[in-house]
């Protein structure tokens, strides 16, 4: 660890947190329908748009009504990518003449891209055409992420609201979420990345002669403006199978600044919509505070632990510092901010390989996983997941002391509990269950690359991140298998809509209910002691759900790696 590292990790930080309130600030006014700098450009557009598709702006929708609404349009979304995939050769707008995608891998990549998950189980420089990245991949990038936002908007209006039966209008909210926001965003961070080096061109891949003398193709494409959306939508993968450890991807520093700060960006700011939507604003700095202390303390112990290294290199005479995959342009300090920033939300992104990274800095990525990628979390998913949290500490609290819980006003009942519990149970049900298949059965076995206590975390990092719609991988693993890609599609399909019906069942649960005074019984939820809480909650279902898993790998490894036994 140094000092320069610690800087550029503050430094970040500092920026993320300044950026939370005009960014918050500006999407919580697009969502009530206010008048914002991008109004006069782009309400005409968003009209013809409601025109053109019948939708009324004015009129709401029913909870259940809504969640309709939104799984009709992923399943569209998802036959649209899956026969793109399908009939890719025979498409337009594929110069490297790209064969069709096998039906199983265009299965696992088609739920991957709807559910915001973005999982690659192949090579997105040798099995995809420009047609299929621009109008498969790229479209959902923008689409998954605006789900994402219009369902907390939804579960927020649940908590502002009193006494009503509506949640909001999911084409209206997710129309906006794109219009004023996603696309903006995308466009100037595309403009610098294409500035900084990163190509956007619809050209042949490119022949070039090595400095030994051998011929390299290098594949062009129209990078800058996937990569754009794939961090500022928290969608990870990349244009390029290595993605943003690709120089192509990720040139130069700056780029690897931006784009960090594009993965935590609009989900950090959500937590400041969501103050100003319920009209307290500390409501959402108290749920900033309870994400940062969780993501700092992941940052810590990942830059401690890859700078500490294996010391077996130590007895070799060599630096013990872990180096191995990563780049020695970013170095140990932002490797270690991007492998935590990534996983805590939903992004999987990398610019360095986790499969290199030592036990317990692979272990803090899989934690942060598998605590339901609520810190900051998904766009929008991140806030809804981190909500139900809420509910379920505040229910806690009102056992603790003997009263009917509250939060914002409204009473946390039997049902709000119930919906909240389902919700969280899906991520070890998925996570563990094929994974106490897959270490057993001789026909996932073949895929594992390591032996020992790694092996399995491979197979753990690989339920994990699928079912908590990461993307990111240990990627020594080989997944594109019928096995892996069939049961990695269903780990992302529960893992995506079986926490948001519960959460819009909440949304319409709260919605109906009358608004509480605060009285002196009433637990403050804004202060320090709400935030110990919900950071304890959290870390206590984790830790009961998944130490067992995580100390049959990256812990015993860990231990391993410290008595010198290698595998």
């Amino acid at each position: 660890m140094t000092i320069n590292g610690w800087i550029q990790i503050a430094i970040y930080f500092a920026v993320l947190t300044a950026l939370v309130v005009p960014l918050g600030r500006f999407m919580a006014r697009v969502f009530a329908g206010e008048r914002t700098f991008l109004t006069p450009v782009l309400k005409p557009v968003e009209t013809l748009i409601y025109r053109l598709s019948g939708v009324d702006e004015a009129r709401e929708q029913h909870w259940l009504t809504y969640t309709i609404a939104m799984l009709a349009f992923n399943a569209a979304g998802f036959l649209a990518v899956y026969a793109i995939l399908r009939l890719q050769a025979v498409l337009p707008l594929n110069p490297a003449d790209m064969s069709a995608v096998a039906p199983d891998l265009a299965f696992n990549t088609a739920v991957s891209f709807a559910t915001n998950t973005n999982w690659q189980n192949y090579g997105g420089e040798s099995t995809m055409s420009y047609l299929s990245q621009m109008a498969a991949l790229t479209t959902q990038n923008f689409v998954s992420a605006a789900t994402g936002i219009a369902l907390v908007l939804a579960l927020i209006r649940g908590f502002a609201r009193a006494s009503m039966q509506t949640v909001g209008n999911f084409w209206v909210d997710m129309t906006r979420s794109t219009l004023y926001v996603l696309l903006p965003l995308s466009f100037l961070c595309a403009l610098f990345l294409v500035w900084q080096g990163v190509p956007q061109n619809l050209g042949a891949y490119v022949d070039a002669t090595t400095l030994e003398g051998a011929t390299q193709s290098l594949s062009q494409g129209p990078a800058a403006s996937q990569i754009a959306i794939k961090q500022l939508g928290t969608n990870g993968g990349g244009f390029w199978n290595a993605n943003s450890s690709v120089p192509y991807e990720n040139p130069t520093p700056l780029t690897n600044f931006v784009e960090m700060l594009y993965i935590l960006l609009i989900s950090a700011a959500l937590t400041h919509t969501f103050g100003r939507m319920v009209k307290d604003e500390r409501q959402g700095w108290a749920i900033y505070a309870a994400m940062s202390v969780i993501f700092l303390a992941g940052v810590v112990v990942t830059y401690w632990a890859e700078s500490a290294g294996n010391p077996l290199f130590a007895a070799l005479g060599l630096d013990p510092a872990n180096m191995e995959g990563k780049e020695v342009r970013f170095g140990i300090a932002n490797s270690s901010l991007w492998a935590v920033a990534t996983t805590a939300a939903s992004n999987g992104s990398v610019n360095a390989m986790h499969d290199s990274f030592t036990p317990l800095g692979g272990m803090i990525p899989i934690i942060l996983m598998q605590l339901g990628e609520i810190v900051y979390g998904g766009v929008g998913s991140g806030l809804y997941g981190m909500l139900l949290l809420v509910v379920i500490a505040m229910f806690v609290a009102g056992l603790m002391v003997g009263r009917t819980p509250e939060y914002l006003g409204k009473k946390i009942e039997a049902k709000e509990v119930k919906m909240a519990i389902l919700a969280v149970v899906v991520l070890p049900l998925m996570i563990l269950g094929f994974t106490a298949i897959s270490v057993v059965a001789p026909f996932s076995l073949s895929s594992v690359q390591d032996p020992g206590p790694h092996g399995f975390s491979e197979i753990l990092y690989l339920f994990t991140s699928q079912t908590a719609n990461n993307g990111s991988a240990f990627a020594g693993f080989t997944g594109n298998t019928l096995w892996y890609n069939t049961t990695g599609g269903l780990s992302m399909l529960v893992g995506r809509y079986f926490v948001i019906i519960p959460a819009m069942a909440i949304a319409g649960s709260l919605v109906e209910k009358k608004l509480l005074p605060a009285s002196a019984g009433t637990f403050p939820t804004h202060g320090g002691l709400f935030v110990g809480l919900l950071v304890g909650v959290i870390l206590i279902i984790g830790g009961l759900t998944f130490f067992p898993a995580l100390a049959l790998g990256p812990v015993v490894e860990h231990l391993a790696m410290l008595a010198k036994s290698v595998f």
